[in-house]
């Protein structure tokens, strides 16, 4: 018999994400909540401030000139904000869930080049970023925590929850669970739920 511990699925967009809380033991769900990892800050500095000062999407109407030291100054405000969240999110969800949490589920993150003036330089470590800067802050405030991090796939991660769940059928499953916990239960949520439901696996 599984222990009554819960697992966490993530589902990140922009700077907020979306974590469903499940109990390892059966799949139940325990919490669902929205988190904010900045506040008052741009959420995509990569993308925007930093293509800027780089001469990207120049003459747009939405661009501005920011200087390369600028955006690389944003951006370390913005990972050292979203560090902040992800701590203060985790630190409240373990304090509200009654089962102590064990494991996290995080959509696993592509190598980026070291630097951020070498990201910033590289066009398809730029646009992704954004999303990785929240994604590992998430991670590494969970590994503060002692909680063991799942990467997953976004392309497997239903299959994998479809295989925890063994005979029950994953869809009527979620669509029992965004009945539960009423709107917004949205795709966001249900990638979040399943991901939570294939790390229960381990």
């Amino acid at each position: 018999m599984r222990k009554r511990v819960a697992v966490v699925g993530v589902a990140e967009h922009g700077n907020a994400a979306e974590l469903v809380t499940l109990s390892a033991a059966d799949g139940s769900l325990l919490d669902r909540r929205r988190v904010d990892l900045t506040q008052g800050l741009p959420t995509q500095p990569y993308h925007h401030e930093g293509a800027w000062a780089l001469g990207r999407y120049r003459g747009s109407a939405w661009s501005r000139d920011v200087s390369l030291e600028e955006a690389i100054e944003l951006i370390q405000q913005v990972e050292a904000a979203a560090a902040v969240g992800a701590r203060t999110a985790l630190e409240a969800l373990a304090g509200e869930v009654a089962a102590p949490i064990e494991r996290i589920a995080v959509r696993t993150c592509a190598e980026l080049p070291a630097t951020i003036e070498a990201r910033l330089r590289d066009n398809r470590a730029q646009t992704m970023a954004d999303s990785i800067t929240y994604r590992q802050a998430l991670a590494r405030a969970a590994e503060g925590r002692g909680w063991s991090v799942v990467w997953y796939d976004r392309k497997q991660v239903h299959e994998e929850a479809a295989a925890f769940l063994a005979d029950a059928d994953l869809d009527v499953v979620l669509k029992a669970m965004g009945k539960q916990v009423g709107p917004p239960w949205q795709a966001r949520h249900r990638l979040a739920a399943a991901a939570a439901l294939a790390a229960s696996r381990g």
